[in-house]
């Protein structure tokens, strides 16, 4: 075999994004809370390869670069990462084609601690060069050399933070852990004329999955060792741990959503899961106190109807603090109930609250103006004029990912009578 060529060193881009990283005392805290009793929490990276073309999916634009909900599939997965306060940094090898794309991505959707590599022709050079661009030995570094590394797919959106603590707190044990899951069909072995030669016991085997974690000098030792044949054809970062670094493993069983989006229908499933995330809670704007109004009735029948959903209630946001509270919560659907005014420009007041919020950047936000209008107080022609306005509104702040409804409940003091829906699209 000829002498392995050297391999180049990856090209580090610059650091992304304002640095938001919490306090050191929220940071430490938020570790305390984490880790086992007694044990120091370590250091902690990611490295995410994105440079595959997505042959698989059959379309032109790399998988990791797929819209889904008109946002890139990557940008889901670094949002998963970056939530989480402990990993410090987090790096992305794309090739040099996209690299200018997901700088846009990083701005566009106000990505932190991203810093980006260029990837190599396979999935495992990839991976070495997010490892150097870690690591103390290269002299243009920017980076801090970890204690642990995550090792994760950027076409696995939907990792919690449960499970990237699991594999990183057993490899700080045993120096590498995956997550795993249990095989859904049969593993089979056929012969060389296409025969059945064998089959696999499904019991006594797993699915390897992501997120792996490593000693951050167990990987990255295993990686300088590699072959070239490891490089081109190898897939599976913990059978280089055990066959460079003598290191067994600890698997650690992994969630149902730990699956990988690779073919197209995968993004719909994608697309299906997250608008059922970002349904489960309702925000409910009540501009009275008094429980005996038919508004009122409004928050009961949610809570009876969707009794898989959150509903909470709030008075209106006139304050940051208010809506800071709610934005905390993660919520992406509001239900304002006006009962008290009639005036359009309360709803403008949310509106523009939640756009500097940024909350739309990342999901879609659906709010929903109920008015409920005795027909002694106001000309139906007069509100219906004040709902016209909120359609012509619906359509300029569509455009910002908030999505306006507006609803007149015009009644007689004792029957209540839905008269208009105007413009609207509902998450589901």
């Amino acid at each position: 075999m000829e002498p392995r060529p050297a391999a180049p060193r990856p090209r580090l881009c610059d650091s992304l994004g304002a640095d938001q990283t919490p306090s050191a005392s929220t940071l430490n805290a938020a570790r305390a809370e984490a880790r086992p009793a007694g044990r120091r929490a370590p250091a902690v990276a990611a490295v995410l390869p994105a440079g595959g073309s997505g042959e698989r999916m059959g379309v032109p634009t790399p998988k990791q670069f797929c819209p889904v909900l008109e946002r890139p599939l990557i940008s889901y997965t670094l949002q998963a990462l970056e939530r989480v306060c402990w990993i410090k940094d987090i790096v992305v090898a794309v090739t040099g084609e996209n690299m200018e794309a997901m700088k846009g991505i990083i701005q566009k959707y106000q990505h932190q601690r991203i810093s980006l590599v260029e990837a190599g022709v396979t999935r495992h050079r990839s991976i070495f060069n997010g490892l150097k661009a870690l690591a103390e030995d290269q002299p243009d570094s920017k980076l801090s050399k970890p204690e642990v590394v995550i090792i994760h797919d950027a076409v696995r959106p939907f990792v919690e933070e449960d499970v990237l603590l699991k594999v990183v707190t057993a490899a700080k044990e045993y120096g590498a852990a995956g997550a795993i899951r249990p095989l859904v069909s049969t593993v089979i072995s056929p012969s060389a004329d296409g025969c059945l030669d064998h089959s696999l016991e499904r019991a006594r085997h797993r699915a390897s999955e992501m997120p792996q974690a490593f000693l951050f000098d167990v990987i990255y030792e295993a990686y300088q060792q590699c072959s070239d044949y490891d490089l081109e054809f190898g897939t599976e970062c913990l059978q280089l741990a055990l066959k460079y670094g003598h290191i067994k493993a600890k698997l650690v069983e992994g969630s149902p959503d730990l699956w990988k989006v690779t073919y197209k229908r995968d993004l719909y499933a994608a697309e299906s899961i997250i608008k059922e995330r970002i349904s489960q809670h309702i925000c409910l704007i009540m501009d009275t106190k008094d429980e005996n109004h038919v508004g009122h009735r409004l928050e009961e029948v949610l809570k009876d109807e969707l009794n898989h959903v959150k509903v909470t209630s709030r008075l209106p946001c006139h304050t940051g603090r208010d809506l800071d509270q709610i934005v905390s919560e993660q919520c992406y659907s509001y239900v304002c109930v006006n009962v008290m005014t009639s005036d359009f420009e309360e709803i403008r007041k949310l509106v523009n609250m939640l756009e500097e919020s940024n909350l739309s950047i990342l999901y879609p936000v659906v709010v929903i103006s109920v008015y409920f209008l005795d027909y002694k107080s106001v000309p139906f022609d007069q509100k219906m004029e004040n709902l016209m306005q909120i359609r012509e509104y619906a359509k300029e702040v569509k455009k910002r990912n908030i999505l306006l409804c507006g609803l007149l409940i015009y009644y007689p003091q004792e029957q209540y009578l839905a008269v208009q829906y105007l413009e609207g699209l509902p998450h589901a």
